[in-house]
């Protein structure tokens, strides 16, 4: 790499960075002094409150990463090129006998870096995070309940309600388990007073321990139930592990599945998403679909937005740097707004889940190709 292609690709990193931290201190402090009061008394739980706001704002500037890296690489790119044409620069440049695709190569190179980011962002980092990324800022420590929407296991067709779910404990309050017919030889109900969730284990299957039952009766005197030849309700009778008041409820559904709503669907990595649709236990709609196909389509939107604001600000030459930065706000306005429309009609079935996905490449990718000729000049 020649020196000035250091200088570009510097100048192109030093512009992302300097982006994603400006916004993501706008993003901070809005939202820590909007909700100053919940973290003022979580404070005391987490050893002070910069301690908390680091505990919980890591993992989320993250997130908030991933979710405008479209933006910062269109932005920081025409900043870029912008501040290469203030300084004159780009004219020098293209005087020396160096073609526009060569003196913005630099630029590519970074972008495709940060997309390349992205794409470990999504997979690899933030769904280890699910639980810290599930916290809001009203509730730091996961402490406050959602309500939970019921589910079926289509495995079992047991029906899982509840009064609320806690992410602190993986707990769900007041379950109340609908039994099949198969299943109700002790009453058509299973309440209790608390269930939280278990994963699977060496000595046991994954699923639900049911702390302080009270229906049925007596639960410790009852043997287990059995489903097509595997224990779904597990008893004291036959589970030493289990307190006279437990029970275990089998299933393949875990608590975010059963619970986590959007949590799970935004952050967890696309081959946890693949093994959900083909989970029994799990029936799930075509908004899953639509993100599954997005994650694979994600890469070539970014490359897409880039080729779309590139070679319009080479075009006219700009030389503002704040104009160019507006310029690619608009581009990245209308090309996310048409994306958002297309995923909405994808999650409601009006179209395939495949072509809610690339719908917006087949609108955008020929402009971004017509416009490519002022890049290779």
């Amino acid at each position: 790499m020649k020196i000035i292609d250091r200088y570009i690709f510097l100048h192109f990193l030093q512009s992302f960075v300097l982006a994603y931290l400006s916004l993501t201190f706008v993003f901070v402090v809005f939202d820590f002094f909007t909700n100053m009061d919940e973290f003022s008394r979580a404070a005391s739980g987490a050893g002070g409150v910069l301690r908390l706001a680091i505990s919980f704002y890591g993992p989320h500037s993250l997130a908030f990463l991933e979710r405008i890296l479209g933006l910062l690489i269109l932005s920081s790119a025409l900043f870029t090129v912008a501040w290469l044409q203030r300084h004159n620069e780009m004219t020098a440049l293209l005087a020396a006998g160096v073609s526009r695709l060569r003196a913005v190569s630099p630029i590519l190179i970074g972008a495709l870096l940060a997309i390349l980011f992205g794409v470990a962002l999504r997979e690899i980092i933030l769904p280890p995070l699910r639980d810290a990324l599930a916290r809001t800022s009203k509730d730091p420590f996961g402490d406050n309940g959602r309500p939970i929407q019921p589910r079926y296991d289509n495995q079992t067709q047991i029906l899982f309600r509840g009064k609320a779910a806690f992410r602190k404990a993986w707990r769900i309050s007041e379950p109340n388990l609908l039994l099949p017919p198969e299943l109700d030889a002790y009453g058509g109900q299973l309440q209790a007073e608390n269930a939280y969730y278990l994963p699977p284990a060496a000595d046991r299957p994954g699923g639900f321990l049911l702390d302080k039952v009270r229906r049925p009766a007596d639960i410790a005197e009852k043997p287990s139930l059995r489903l097509r030849g595997r224990a779904v309700l597990i008893t004291p009778h036959d589970a030493p592990w289990l307190r006279r008041d437990q029970c275990f409820v089998v299933t393949d559904l875990d608590y975010d599945q059963l619970a986590g709503d959007r949590v799970w669907l935004e952050y967890s990595s696309t081959a946890t998403l693949i093994r959900g649709l083909h989970n029994p236990s799990l029936d799930l709609g075509p908004d899953v679909r639509v993100r599954i196909h997005s994650r694979f389509v994600q890469p070539f939107r970014d490359v897409t937005l880039l080729f779309l604001g590139l070679p319009l600000l080479l075009r006219r030459e700009q030389r503002n740097v704040f104009l160019a930065l507006g310029l690619g706000l608009v581009i990245v306005v209308i090309f996310t707004s048409v994306v958002l429309t297309w995923e909405y009609l994808g999650a409601n079935e009006t179209v395939s889940p495949a072509l809610a996905a690339w719908g917006p490449l087949f609108l955008f990718v020929p402009f971004a190709v017509a416009w490519l000729d002022w890049i290779h000049q």
